[in-house]
Parts: structure tokens; sequence; C-alpha cells
């Protein structure tokens, strides 16, 4: 957790929370340039350590994968809840935020408690995994069976990735505002699967809802368009987004 020194501890303040928590990668805490906009503005960032990371150690992670994978999402609603009894948090203005893998926790942590956060961005998320699993022919798809589970071979893989997977499980209530983003030339998560997730929302979702958003780069693959300047302008949109549904606009 980070925040502004001069921050009052007594008062609550907007939160984002983060977290990617797959293939038992570890979110260590970094410097990062993009992040003090929204710092400055008084926002207090969070780095949720889920099941499905390597924060831990190996049980952790193996305890967050394959037949285990829902416990990713529930840790993370888990975290929202805790941040939500402190004094220092607004409770209706938390954010949550995450791409690739961290997209289909979104995708999950939205079906699960969208009640529960004022708006959220997925980057290039892997919202439609199910799908995408099934078929052997795509380049990663063999390689994808090691951490999720063979849904082609095993019912029951089958049945528990239905059970989450977040294009599969969208619910007609109210959500949050949300925006996914992709690229177009994206080869890990193809850009189809958020533009049917986005898709499927609009269809779904409760009519009171702010209207999901799709933005899609033409040029960009799975880590966003090429040079600093490029990734911090990308930074920076959604920074923007979040900072907007979150009553922040200076």
């Amino acid at each position: 957790m980070i925040h502004r020194a001069d921050l009052d501890l007594t008062q609550p303040h907007p939160v984002l929370q983060y977290a990617y928590g797959s293939y038992e990668i570890s979110m260590d805490p970094m410097f990062s340039i993009p992040t003090l906009s929204i710092l400055d503005r008084g926002v207090v960032y969070v780095i949720a350590h889920i099941r499905g990371g390597g924060e831990m150690g190996r049980t952790w992670y193996l305890n967050g994968k394959k037949l285990h994978k829902k416990n990713s999402f529930t840790d993370f609603v888990d975290v929202t809840d805790y941040l939500a009894t402190k004094p220092w948090a607004d409770p209706a203005r938390i954010a949550c935020y995450g791409g690739s893998a961290g997209g289909l926790l979104m995708g999950a942590v939205l079906n699960l408690a969208p009640e529960k956060y004022a708006v959220s961005i997925a980057q290039v998320p892997f919202v439609d995994a199910l799908t995408t699993i099934l078929d052997p022919d795509l380049p990663l798809s063999a390689l994808e069976w090691e951490e999720w589970g063979n849904p082609i071979e095993d019912k029951e893989v089958y049945e528990y990735m239905k059970s989450y997977t977040p294009y599969e499980n969208i619910r007609p209530v109210r959500y949050p505002a949300i925006a996914a983003v992709t690229s177009l030339h994206d080869t890990r998560v193809f850009y189809v699967e958020p533009a049917k997730w986005i898709a499927k929302l609009r269809e779904t979702i409760d009519p009171s809802s702010p209207t999901p958003l799709l933005k899609i780069d033409m040029t960009g693959g799975h880590g966003g368009g090429s040079g600093r300047y490029t990734h911090w302008r990308e930074i920076a949109w959604d920074y923007a987004f979040i900072l907007t549904h979150l009553g922040i606009t200076k």
C-alpha cells in the first residue's frame, strides 16, 4: 500500500486496488512514475497479493491455479472488504485494475461483487478463457493447460472453468463503470475476447449501469504500443478513466 506522506489517514480517500494472481508471478513493489499522478490526487494505491501469484511461496501459487482458481477471485474481494473497514478508505470509491490474466481476475470479481467497486479497468483481459483454451490449434492453448487445466479432456475442468470465465457469468444486475483496453495485434489475448465481453455486458447488465467501454489500440500488441511515452499516454488514459469515476476531475 502506498499513499502521499501528508495524506490525512483519519479521513476516507479513494482506493485503487491492483492484482495479477496467476502463473506464480510476484507483483513486487517498484517505483512507477505514472503512479505518482494518482498519489498526488489523494488516491491510495494497493497491490493485493492473492493466491495464484508467487508472493507467498509455492503452496500459495498452487492454491490459486486449475481447480483452485476461484481462490484468486475471492481473495481479491476479501482484500476489498478489508480495505473498506479502514478509516482512510472510502468504500464507495474503490477501483480495481488488472491486465491479461489479471483482466480475467477483473471480470470474475465484477461478476462476483459488482457492488463493491466504483470503476474497473481490464487491460488485454483474458475474459473468454474457456473458449480460447478449448481450441488446441491456437498457439498458446497447450501451454495454458498447465495453469488452468485442460477442459478438452477433463469434464471437471470444463465445468469449473465455465463457472468462473467472465464472459460466461455476466449477471443482469448493476455493474460499475468498466473499460476494457486491448490491442488489435495482441497475439496472446486476441482482441475478440474483450470485444465480445463488452458487447455481452452491454446486452446483459442492468441498464442503470454506466455503459461499458472498449478501447482498441490499432497498432500495439499484448503490451500496448511501443515506446516509453506511448506507454505513459496509455496509462494516462486508464488513470483518467478511473479518476473520473472516482469523482476526481483535477
